[in-house]
């Protein structure tokens, strides 16, 4: 379990349910999470909602119990973590075609979905020499951890999932084997759409880990663990480990990729301006301008106020 000593409250959180109307919804939850000091970014379309909030006990269940109002949300499900500080610099509430975006017509998480493992059964699951193991998330996700075995899509944006699955599920097919998948994402919620995806295009043995790496990450012991690494978060922690602790990762403000220590000590790294992954592709341009966005973050650091472009 994350440290409870931590003063502040992160909670991810989604989901699918129909709101008629989520523009009507946006503007007092926006308000009430300003009052209650609580920052992050939730989602909300006709689909449902999703985000990660933070702020203090009191303040994130204020704002709980708000979404626990809105349609079919009076049992959304939430994974939670401390921090010792706030992760977030401001608070957005967008209004968007998909709470998490596939660009996929006709899936719907409601009605057709994988089957939901519990993280204590999953270690069992994803032995089985007859599981295949997929990663939905991102490349630079997958390259800061991921569970032992897992095939990685090699993918830039959840769009490009669709496209990946359908040529690789030709390949185990190639090969007479039979697809028994098993999914796997950060908090779940793009596991909700990869395996609904999978099961329209015919696929019946699809299993997806319920509440995500995260929920793993808690209540998994580390000694019985099967993830190697880090689980990137989408939040100043960057990254998490074994216990949600906050991880050894940085961000790089350039191209939003995590770097490690090693990646600090390359002569492509500039605090705020490039690292190794990024240098090859920006133009001196582009890195000056990073570097006067750097200073300004300076000078707002040594004020003990926040650049909120940073």
């Amino acid at each position: 379990m994350s440290d409870i000593s931590l003063p502040i409250r992160v909670v991810a959180l989604y989901r699918f349910t129909p709101f008629e109307n989520p523009g009507a919804l946006r503007e007092p939850l926006r308000q009430l999470c300003l009052e209650e000091g609580v920052k992050g970014i939730l989602l909300l379309a006709k689909e449902g909602i999703n985000g990660t909030i933070a702020g203090s006990d009191a303040g994130i269940e204020r704002v709980l119990d708000h979404i626990r109002t809105f349609p079919g949300c009076a049992e959304i499900d939430y994974k939670e973590s401390r921090a010792v500080s706030m992760p977030f610099l401001r608070m957005k509430v967008r209004l968007k075609r998909e709470i998490v975006t596939m660009g996929q017509e006709n899936i719907d998480p409601l009605a057709c979905v994988g089957r939901y493992v519990e993280p204590k059964d999953w270690n069992a699951l994803i032995s089985d020499p007859d599981t295949i193991l997929m990663d939905t998330r991102n490349d630079y996700e997958v390259a800061i951890g991921t569970f032992r075995g897992a095939i990685d899509p090699d993918i830039q944006t959840f769009r490009e999932f669709p496209d990946w699955f359908r040529q690789k599920r030709q390949e185990i097919e190639a090969q007479g084997r039979k697809a028994k998948i098993a999914m796997f994402c950060t908090g779940g919620i793009r596991c909700e759409k990869s395996t609904a995806f999978a099961r329209m295009e015919g696929v019946e043995e699809v299993y997806h880990l319920k509440g995500g790496i995260l929920k793993y990450l808690e209540v998994i012991p580390k000694e019985e663990s099967l993830w190697d690494g880090e689980c990137f978060v989408f939040d100043q922690r960057v990254s998490v480990g074994h216990g949600l602790v906050p991880g050894d990762y940085d961000l790089c403000h350039a191209c939003r990729s995590p770097i490690s220590a090693e990646d600090k000590e390359s002569p492509f790294y500039e605090e705020g301006v490039s690292c190794p992954h990024c240098y090859g592709e920006r133009t001196e341009a582009q890195r000056h301008r990073y570097r006067e966005r750097q200073h300004q973050a300076e000078l707002a650091r040594q004020r003990g106020s926040v650049h909120l472009g940073h």
